[in-house]
């Protein structure tokens, strides 16, 4: 009986995928809204959080993410404060301006290859269309929000396992990854992303090489005028992937700071 109850253990044992803390760094170029740059990213996900570090010009802004405790952070080097949402209510704030029953997605391997940062990757064509009332939804002008681009995926990279569980949770809980200030007025977007996010960790690899193109349509002038303006485009290469242990404080605003919740 003995014996049996061991074996059992070692088997349960041997079932439990073995997690480790993740450092991705990555190069940024994007522009639109009138806006462009360079930025180097560098991502921490340790279980169900995840931090992001931007770095542009002589500031550094972060962002954190906490799956389990439902909440982002945002706040930058220059400032001694940090601003707190609480993601369960932002995500249906954000459900009011979009129509995802409209919406469709695909990400199909294309059948081409291409070596990044040393590693073999394979490549997708993504698209992404989401219906949305741009300004809200009562009075909003409605428009299509597109989402296209190719993405290199590489298989077997460090971290993989990390990765794809934390968007995957992400994905549950209906987390966005943009900043809520901005998804308030293009929730559109903000949708399309999230969507782009959980369909990433849909092929069971590590995105290295995005390419990013967000357009607007919709008809009259008005909504001609804005599809122009709102018109996004950015790629984000992957330099390095690390597994190291992180520190839980890595994963929350620093000690001192004013911490403000936002709605």
């Amino acid at each position: 009986m003995r014996r049996s109850i061991c074996a059992a253990v070692s088997m349960m044992c041997l079932a439990v995928p073995s997690w480790a803390d993740v450092k991705m760094t990555q190069n940024v170029t994007s522009k639109g809204m009138g806006i462009g740059g360079t930025a180097v990213s560098t991502t921490y996900i340790k279980g169900l959080k995840m931090r992001t570090d931007t770095v542009t010009g002589d500031t550094t802004r972060t962002t954190i993410f906490d799956v389990d405790g439902q909440k982002m952070f945002i706040f930058d080097s220059k400032k001694k404060e940090a601003d707190v949402w609480d993601m369960a209510d932002f995500a249906k704030q954000v459900g009011t301006t979009t129509d995802p029953a409209g919406m469709t997605a695909s990400l199909k391997a294309n059948g081409q290859t291409k070596s990044i940062s040393g590693k073999s990757a394979t490549g997708y064509d993504m698209l992404i269309s989401l219906p949305a009332n741009l300004g809200g939804k009562d009075d909003g002008m409605k428009m299509t929000v597109n989402l296209t681009g190719p993405v290199w995926v590489v298989k077997g990279a460090p971290g993989t396992e990390d990765y794809l569980r934390f968007y995957k949770a992400a994905a549950e809980k209906g987390f966005i990854f943009t900043d809520p200030r901005a998804a308030k007025a293009q929730g559109g977007q903000a949708k399309a992303m999230a969507e782009m996010y959980k369909q990433f960790a849909a092929t069971g690899g590590v995105p290295y090489e995005t390419e990013m193109n967000i357009k607007l349509s919709g008809e009259g002038p008005m909504a001609g005028m804005m599809a122009r303006m709102g018109n996004i485009s950015s790629t984000s290469t992957v330099q390095a992937i690390e597994t190291a242990s992180l520190d839980d404080a890595l994963f929350a605003p620093p000690a001192g700071y004013k911490v403000s919740a936002k709605k």
